[in-house]
C-alpha cells in the first residue's frame, strides 16, 4: 500500500514538473508526453521482448501509464499476438469491422520503473532540445548583423569569440590580415552565419567581411541608420582600404559629408575599429561616367567613355596621376572595378594619345564623309 502511495505521489510530481517546465521553458508538454509514450513502446519491446502490436497511453492528468496490445481485426486469423477475428471482436463490442483495431491492456509488471527512467530521460533530451533551440532563436536575429563579442582563446588557426553565452568561430580566412586577437579583448565582428546542430548553434563570425563596414556605418552615422543616406555599393579589401559608395535620399544632405562627419569625426572611429584600413567614401551616381569616375578617387579622370554592352569603361587620367589611379598593386583599379561593377581599362593622357586609345569612340562621333 505505502509503494503504491509513493508511485501515486512520483506521478504527481511528474505531472507538476512538466507543467512548471512548460510555464518556464516554454516546451509544450504534450509534445513531452507523445515522445515518452513513443520511447516507452521501445522501452516495453526491448525489455519484454513482445513481437505486440503495442501502444503506451499516459494519463494527462495523473501521470498513469498503460499499455495495450493492438490487434487488427481481421476474417482469418494467422497470428494471434496481432489479429483478432472479426466474430471475437464483435463480442468485446458490436460496433467493430474488419480493419478496426481492439485494444487489451497488456501493462507489464514492474513497468512503473521503467517508464520512469525513461521519461527522466526523454524530459531531460527534450529540454536540452529546447534550450538549444531557444538559444538558436535568439542568435538566428543575429545573423547578417554586427555584434560586440570578447576573445576567448586561439584554436589552431581559428580565433573563439564569445558572444553572450556561445562562443562563435573566426576561421582564417575571415581575420584582417596582419590583425591579432588578444585573449578578453572587445572585437566587433559580422555574423556571417549561424547553424543548428545537435551540440547547439554554431556561429560563424567575419571581421573581413564588406557588411561589416557596412554595418559600422550604420552605428556610427545616424542618416545611414535612418536610411536618409543609402550605402549603395561596397568593395573592401580586409586590412588595406574600402571603398563604398553612398547615396542622399534628400538633397538638403551631403552624403559623404554626413559619412565623414565634422573634421572626419565618424570615418576615423571606423577607421580606429579597423585599425587603420583606408576608407574612400565617394558619391554613388546613376550616370556610370560620373560614378566611375568618382570611384577612382583621389585620382583626377580627364574623360570616361563607357560600353554598355560589354560592362566596360575606358578611363584616361593625368600623365602624373596614372600611378595613382591604378594604385598600389593595382588595388585602386581593382576597388573601382569592383565597386562600380565595371570592366576599367586605365591610360594615361600621353598612352591614350599615342595609342589612340579612344579612337573606336571617337571615329563614332566623327561625321561620315560623303
Amino acid at each position: 500500500m505505502v509503494e503504491e502511495d509513493v508511485e501515486k505521489m512520483d506521478r504527481a510530481e511528474f505531472i507538476d514538473a512538466l507543467n512548471q517546465i512548460e510555464k518556464e521553458k516554454g516546451i509544450d508538454k504534450e509534445i513531452i508526453f507523445e515522445a515518452i509514450e513513443t520511447s516507452l513502446v521501445s522501452a516495453c519491446k526491448k525489455n519484454f521482448g513482445t513481437s505486440q502490436n503495442v501502444k503506451v497511453v499516459i494519463d494527462r492528468e495523473s501521470g498513469n501509464v498503460e499499455v495495450f496490445a493492438l490487434k487488427e481485426v481481421v476474417e482469418e486469423v494467422e497470428d494471434t499476438q496481432l489479429h483478432i477475428s472479426l466474430e471475437d471482436a464483435k463480442k468485446i463490442d458490436p460496433n467493430y469491422q474488419l480493419g478496426d483495431f481492439v485494444e487489451f491492456i497488456v501493462t507489464p509488471k514492474n513497468f512503473g520503473r521503467i517508464s520512469a527512467q525513461t521519461a527522466k530521460q526523454v524530459v531531460v533530451q527534450k529540454f536540452r532540445e529546447a534550450e538549444r533551440e531557444i538559444l538558436f532563436n535568439q542568435y538566428i536575429e543575429k545573423e547578417k548583423d554586427i555584434v560586440t563579442g570578447i576573445v576567448q582563446r586561439h584554436e589552431r588557426k581559428n580565433v573563439i569569440v564569445q558572444i553572450g553565452k556561445i562562443d562563435a568561430l573566426m576561421p582564417p580566412n575571415e581575420q584582417i590580415p596582419g590583425e591579432f586577437y588578444e585573449t578578453n579583448q572587445r572585437v566587433k565582428v559580422y555574423v556571417v552565419e549561424v547553424k543548428q546542430t545537435t551540440k547547439g548553434p554554431q556561429i560563424y563570425v567575419s571581421r573581413t567581411h564588406p557588411e561589416l563596414v557596412k554595418r559600422l556605418f550604420e552605428q556610427e552615422v545616424p542618416e545611414v541608420h535612418d536610411g536618409i543616406v543609402e550605402i549603395k555599393s561596397i568593395a573592401r579589401e580586409a586590412g588595406s582600404r574600402t571603398k563604398i559608395a553612398v547615396y542622399s535620399k534628400d538633397p538638403n544632405v551631403d552624403a559623404v559629408g554626413a559619412c565623414v562627419g565634422q573634421n572626419g569625426y565618424r570615418v576615423n572611429v571606423i577607421v580606429s575599429e579597423l585599425h587603420g584600413e583606408k576608407i574612400d567614401i565617394i558619391n554613388w551616381n546613376e550616370d556610370p561616367k560620373k560614378y566611375i569616375a568618382q570611384a577612382l578617387s583621389p585620382s583626377k579622370v580627364i574623360d570616361v567613355v563607357v560600353n554598355e554592352e560589354e560592362q566596360s569603361a575606358k578611363i584616361v587620367v593625368p600623365d602624373h596621376q596614372l600611378s595613382l589611379a591604378i594604385g598600389k598593386e593595382g588595388q585602386n583599379a581593382r576597388l573601382s572595378a569592383k565597386l562600380t561593377g565595371w570592366k576599367i581599362d586605365i591610360k594615361s593622357e600621353s598612352q591614350a594619345k599615342a595609342l589612340n586609345f579612344l579612337e573606336d569612340e571617337v571615329s563614332e562621333e566623327e561625321p561620315e564623309e560623303e
